[in-house]
């Protein structure tokens, strides 16, 4: 399917993401990938695909418990891809400050951008609608901690940490995680040069979003991506010449 609006096209992208996350199970980052690999988006509307997709991950929960206060009926079984544009359009309202009509009219173009869920045009925008007038209320709601975390894993965190510790860590998983970075050398110079800060590691923290490739220095090899706690044991365990050290924390990623 072609669409030649960028605002289209960037939804779409993050549709395709969020299907391949949710109903394939595949990684994120894999998923943005495969999305975007052949368009030729720019990279704010690259930046974008992503934003939408993350928050709407993120929220899931609320999302998924707005939209089914103002969908009176079960969706078709063969709706899924109507879902996701439902979901992407209630996190653009909700928490990405997207004006309602701009948010309201992609919807409704990207239903009817196939054929077979051109029926459904008219639930999307009235749901959407009903989104946009309720959208401060919905914000404004507490309580939710736990509504966008699985419930094996709220479980599990408030048997070993209680319910308000378990709180605070499911409301840190909304906000968008810092990039830390080891350098090589010259951290404030290269603290000042990206916009970030020096850590008491010596490392540089940089909170602005975008693609990691496109940074100052990522070509040349000055800095690597490296989260300030993975370099905590190194200077808290000091020489280990000799020891033999067992990491048992490579998830996907560089270690691995």
């Amino acid at each position: 399917m072609e669409l030649s609006t960028p605002g289209l096209e960037a939804r779409e992208k993050a549709i395709r993401t969020l299907s391949d996350v949710l109903d394939r199970k595949r990684p994120l980052d894999e998923a943005f990938e495969r999305s975007v690999a052949r368009s030729t988006l720019e990279p704010r509307d690259r930046a974008f695909v992503r934003l939408i997709a993350t928050t709407t991950l993120r929220r899931l929960g609320e999302i998924d418990a707005a939209l089914a206060e103002r969908i009176e009926r079960p969706l078709p079984k063969d709706a899924g891809r109507v879902r996701q544009i439902l979901r992407i359009t209630a996190a653009q309202l909700l928490y990405l400050e997207t004006p309602p009509h701009a948010a309201v009219d992609n919807a409704v173009a990207l239903t009817r951008a196939e054929e077979r869920h051109t029926r459904l045009a008219g639930l999307v925008n009235a749901v959407s609608r009903r989104l946009a007038r309720d959208a401060q209320q919905l914000r404004e709601r507490t309580g939710t901690a736990a509504i966008n975390t699985p419930d094996w894993l709220w479980r599990r965190w408030s048997a070993h940490y209680g319910e308000v510790i378990a709180g605070r860590i499911a409301a840190a998983h909304l906000l968008e995680p810092a990039l830390d970075l080891s350098v090589k050398s010259d951290p404030a110079g290269w603290a000042e040069r990206l916009g970030g800060e020096v850590l008491a590691t010596g490392g540089v923290r940089v909170t602005s979003g975008g693609r990691v490739e496109t940074l100052p220095g990522f070509e040349e090899g000055a800095w690597w991506v490296q989260d300030a706690a993975a370099t905590l044991p190194v200077k808290l365990l000091g020489d280990v010449s000799g020891i033999e050290v067992a990491d048992l924390c490579a998830a996907p990623g560089g270690k691995t």
